[in-house]
C-alpha cells in the first residue's frame, strides 16, 4: 500500500538521514554491541546533522519544526539498519517534550542548545527495583529544603543510564499525597555529589544501549531544576506518555518491515530439497499472513502520527498502537527466524538479533498488559 505521511521535504531528511547512519552507524555498530555503549561522538555527529531537537525552536540550535514525521524519520532509518544501541529516540521523542514544553526560559537556555548539538545526552528515570508500569509505587523520595531539593532513592533500567548528562528524575515531594499524586519532575546534572550510576546492565538484546542504575543519596537539586508544576509530576508523564508509545509503535512497525524484506531475499536464494525454500506453501503463506498485518499496523500507525501532529492523539489510541505492533514486532521476528532454520539462531544473521531486540518492546514504555487495561477500561469495562 502506497504511503501518504511523508511529503517531499521529509523524504529529503530521510536521504540524509540515511547517508549519515551508512557513514557513522552501520560500520561501527557491532563493536558498540561489544562495548555495551554507544561513543558520545556519535551523538555530536548527530547533533551536527540536525537529527536531534528537530522539534525545538532555532534560537536554542534546533530544527524548529514542531513536525512528529522527522523524529518517526530518524526512528524509521535507525531500526531499518538495526541501531537498537543509538538512544536517540528516548532522547528526541520522550525526554525532549519535557524540556521543550515545561522548561522555564531560563531552563530552555541552560539545556536545549546542549540538547540539540548532541553534547548534553538526556535520560528520564521512572522505573525503580520495586515500581515499574505503576507509578504508584515510587519510592524515590524529594525534601525541599531551602533553595534546594534533597533526593533520596533509586532507579533502574534506565535507558541512556551510564551516557547521560541531564536526568529527569520522577520523585515524591509530597508524602501525604495518596497514589500516583505529589509526585514531581526534577532535573539532575551529571557530577552533581551523592549522584552515582551502578553498573551498564548486560541483557538479552539492544546490547549496544548504555542501560543502567541511578542512585541518589542526599543530592541536592537546586530549585530552579524542578520541571513543571509541583506535585503534579504524574500528569506531566500522562500527557506525554502517548507520543513516548507511539515513539515505541513506529519503529515497532519499521524494524517488522526490515525483517520481512531480509527474510524474503533468504527465502528466495536458500534451497531445500532441490528448490528455494520461497517455493514452499508454508513460507508463502507465513509471509503473505505477516506482510498483510505489518501493512495493516503501518496504516494505523501512520495514522496516529498525523493525530500526534494535529494535537488528537488520544492515550487509548496510543496504548493500542503500542501494544499491537510491539506483539506484531515480536511475532514477525520469531517466524522470519524459523523460516531461517537453523541459521536463523546464528548471530551472524541480522534475524537473530531483531529476534532479541524485539523483545523488550511489550515491556518498557508501560508494559502491553497495562495498554490492555487502558484500552479496556475506555471500553468501559
Amino acid at each position: 500500500m502506497r504511503r501518504s505521511l511523508y511529503e517531499a521535504e521529509h523524504e529529503d531528511f530521510r536521504q540524509m538521514v540515511r547517508a549519515w547512519a551508512e557513514k557513522n552507524v552501520v560500520p561501527f555498530h557491532d563493536r558498540w554491541e561489544a562495548d555495551g555503549i554507544v561513543p558520545r561522538e556519535v551523538w555530536t555527529s548527530a547533533g551536527a546533522q540536525g537529527l536531534l531537537g528537530t522539534d525545538m525552536d532555532e534560537r536554542y540550535g534546533g530544527g524548529g519544526v514542531r513536525d512528529f514525521r522527522y523524529q518517526a524519520v530518524v526512528d524509521e532509518e535507525l531500526m531499518r539498519i538495526g541501531a537498537t544501541g543509538v538512544g536517540f529516540s528516548l532522547h528526541n521523542d520522550v525526554v525532549g517534550p519535557y524540556l521543550r514544553d515545561l522548561g522555564t526560559e531560563e531552563q530552555k537556555q541552560r539545556w536545549l542548545p546542549g540538547f540539540c548539538s548532541g553534547e548534553l545526552i538526556t535520560a528520564i528515570a521512572m522505573t525503580e527495583p520495586s515500581a515499574g508500569s505503576d507509578l504508584q509505587g515510587v519510592r524515590t523520595t524529594a525534601r525541599r529544603d531551602g533553595d534546594a531539593w534533597v533526593l533520596h532513592g533509586a532507579k533502574t533500567f534506565i535507558t541512556n543510564g551510564i551516557n547521560a548528562d541531564l536526568v529527569v528524575v520522577v520523585a515524591r515531594t509530597d508524602p501525604e499525597a495518596p497514589g500516583a499524586k505529589g509526585l514531581s519532575l526534577l532535573v539532575v546534572e551529571r557530577d552533581v555529589p551523592g549522584f552515582t550510576r551502578g553498573r551498564n546492565l548486560e541483557k538479552v538484546g539492544l546490547k549496544a544501549q548504555d542501560t543502567a542504575e541511578l542512585f541518589f543519596d542526599g543530592v541536592r537539586v537546586p530549585a530552579e531544576n524542578l520541571l513543571g508544576t509541583e506535585n503534579r509530576g504524574f500528569y506531566h508523564l500522562m500527557e506525554n506518555l502517548p507520543q513516548e508509545r507511539l515513539s515505541i509503535a513506529v519503529g515497532a512497525v519499521a524494524s517488522a518491515e526490515t525483517v520481512l524484506a531480509y527474510t524474503r531475499e533468504y527465502v528466495t536464494s536458500r534451497t531445500a530439497f532441490g528448490q528455494p525454500v520461497a517455493r514452499f506453501q508454508n513460507t508463502r503463506f507465513v509471509l503473505a499472513e505477516l506482510q498483510t498485518e505489518v501493512t495493516i499496523a503501518r496504516t494505523f500507525v501512520d495514522e496516529c502520527v498525523r493525530q500526534l501532529d494535529a494535537g488528537e492523539l488520544t492515550a487509548v489510541d496510543a496504548a493500542m498502537a503500542k501494544y499491537w505492533t510491539t506483539e506484531l514486532q515480536n511475532t514477525v521476528a520469531d517466524r522470519c527466524l524459523q523460516l531461517h532454520g537453523g541459521y536463523g539462531y546464528m548471530d551472524e544473521y541480522p534475524v537473530s538479533k531483531a529476534w532479541r531486540d524485539a523483545r523488550i518492546q511489550p515491556i518498557y514504555g508501560g508494559t502491553n498488559e497495562i495498554m490492555r487495561e487502558i484500552i479496556g477500561r475506555a471500553m468501559g469495562l
